[in-house]
């Protein structure tokens, strides 16, 4: 196997790994696998290509913006998510996931809670921001098995 196209899959496996492993950049790596292994073998064609391109930046935008979003669509503010994205992400360096999770559903709870008083409702916006957390984890799993699968299928097949 070319050397090339051995940092391709190794690129392409830390894509997968990187997906349940905050601190990697999951869409990223696969993104950069995928280039990698086009460069070397110049496989897949274009319009496969775009498609794994495609999946790799959709993998990276939901590791960015899920719990965001997540956190939004529980009916928190702009102000209150992105506080939440930054506190979970500095406690994720000490704490790994569960310090991303518990940063980012503790920052929803008091912050909603000092707000409205409103015990079910804060537990409620926090319990929407942890599931964007977790699916997140999820959807990026999928997207860079997805990539993964498709440039071995290229590669052995």
């Amino acid at each position: 196997m070319d050397p090339l196209v051995a940092v391709a899959f190794v690129l392409l496996a830390a894509g997968v790994v990187g997906s349940v492993l905050p601190l990697l950049p999951s869409g990223l790596l696969s993104l950069a696998g995928v280039l990698a292994y086009w460069w070397t073998t110049g496989e897949p064609g274009l319009l496969l290509l775009a498609v794994l391109v495609g999946l790799a930046v959709v993998a990276a935008l939901v590791d960015w913006l899920a719990g965001f979003v997540g956190a939004r669509a529980g009916g928190t503010d702009t102000r209150t998510a992105a506080l939440a994205g930054v506190v979970g992400f500095a406690l994720m360096l000490p704490g790994g996931p569960l310090g991303l999770l518990l940063g980012v559903a503790a920052t929803v709870f008091v912050i909603e809670f000092r707000a409205s008083n409103d015990l079910p409702g804060s537990a409620r916006r926090a319990g929407y921001a942890t599931v964007g957390v977790l699916a997140s984890a999820g959807m990026q799993v999928v997207l860079t098995t997805a990539v993964f699968a498709v440039v071995a299928w290229l590669q052995f097949a």
